[in-house]
C-alpha cells in the first residue's frame, strides 16, 4: 500500500507517528511557550542570551490562533472533548477551530459521524459545553 493510501486524516489513518502521540491545542502550546518565554527573559537578564527568533515567532503564531486564553479554560476544553472519547487528533482540531454547529464540526472532522461514534445530539451537547467555557473565560 502506498503512503498516500496509508495516511488519511478523514478516516483517522494518521500514520505510525500519531499512533500514541498526544496532540496539543494551540492554546495549550501557547501556555507552554509563554512559561518558557518567561524563563528565557530571566536568563537574558542574567547573561548575553537572547530569545531565539523562531521561538518568538512560534509564540506569536499560537497566540494569534488560540481561541482560548487561560489555563483553566484550556483544561476544561480538553476535559469536555476527552469525555467524548475523541482521538487526540480530533480533540486538537476541534479545540483549535471551535466549530459552532454540528454540520461544521462534522465537516471539519468527518470521523465524528462514523458508525457507532457520536450522534448529532452528543456533538451538539459537546459544542454547547465548549461554547459555555469560551463564554465565561
Amino acid at each position: 500500500m502506498s503512503k498516500t493510501e496509508e495516511e488519511d486524516a478523514s478516516e483517522l489513518k494518521l500514520g505510525a507517528d500519531f499512533q500514541k502521540a498526544k496532540c496539543l491545542m494551540n492554546s495549550e502550546v501557547c501556555l507552554l511557550l509563554e512559561h518558557k518565554y518567561e524563563q528565557y527573559k530571566q536568563m537574558c537578564e542574567d547573561s548575553m542570551t537572547h530569545v531565539p527568533q523562531v521561538f518568538e515567532r512560534s509564540l506569536q503564531y499560537v497566540k494569534r490562533f488560540s481561541r482560548i486564553s487561560n489555563q483553566d479554560a484550556a483544561k476544561q476544553t480538553r476535559e469536555v472533548l476527552s469525555r467524548c472519547q475523541l482521538a487526540e487528533f480530533e480533540l486538537a482540531v476541534l479545540g483549535n477551530l471551535c466549530p459552532e454547529t454540528v454540520e461544521e464540526a462534522i465537516t471539519i472532522v468527518p470521523t465524528l459521524k462514523a458508525k457507532g461514534r457520536l450522534d448529532a445530539e452528543a456533538i451538539e451537547k459537546m459544542l454547547n459545553d465548549l461554547l459555555m467555557i469560551r463564554k465565561f473565560e
